[in-house]
């Protein structure tokens, strides 16, 4: 793994479940506090607990995380993700984004149903280009260190369902916007980083 001193201006995390992109990301955080008495960091976080699995899943990632980052401050932001890096974003202050892909769920989830959707009940999924554009316009202006984290998931069977497959391709294509604004890339499997784009 990158040390401090070539902590990029911005860094896409990509990875699987369980992969350790997470790991990663409170790993960069930790070496940038230890790095100067003046570094502060700060988690902003898009989940959601829509049900009580999620409400003890959400519970538990906090306690860990306060065990292994103590100095991670954290900020709950479901959409305005752009506002909330824009306020946030110091040059002294490293962010990290946990995860682009429950943010984007946000945004498209659950599908609200339209006139036009009414003969087949088949709700649309909302134009999210806007969110999108003013994400990519943050990272770029961002004045402080940036760790964005999001799932890669088009690596298996194509998924049933329109509305699922429409998720599928609308994050693989935030994806791929998100790594050409970022410095650096780094995929994630069983723990160990691969580095995409920029300094290893």
């Amino acid at each position: 793994m990158a040390d401090v001193l070539t902590l990029s201006k911005s860094e896409l995390i990509l990875g699987g479940q369980k992969s350790g992109k997470s790991r990663r990301a409170e790993w960069l955080a930790r070496t940038w506090l230890a790095a100067s008495p003046q570094h502060k960091a700060t988690l902003i976080a898009t989940g959601q607990a829509w049900d009580e699995e999620m409400r003890q899943r959400i519970a538990r990632h906090q306690r860990e995380r306060a065990e292994r980052v103590p100095g991670l401050q954290t900020v709950e932001e479901p959409r305005q993700l752009a506002e909330a890096i824009a306020a946030h974003s110091r040059p002294d202050t490293l962010l990290v984004v946990d995860c682009l892909t429950l943010w984007l769920t946000n945004w498209l989830m659950p599908f609200e149903p339209t006139a036009e959707d009414s003969e087949t009940n088949r709700p649309q999924a909302p134009d999210v280009s806007a969110p999108i554009a003013m994400l990519l316009g943050a990272i770029r202006n961002a004045t402080g260190p940036l760790v964005l984290v999001g799932n890669e998931i088009g690596l298996g069977v194509i998924p049933l369902g329109r509305e699922v497959r429409a998720f599928v391709d609308t994050l693989g294509r935030l994806n791929q916007d998100v790594a050409q604004a970022c410095e650096r890339v780094t995929l994630m499997a069983a723990g160990l980083p691969l580095t995409l784009k920029g300094v290893a």
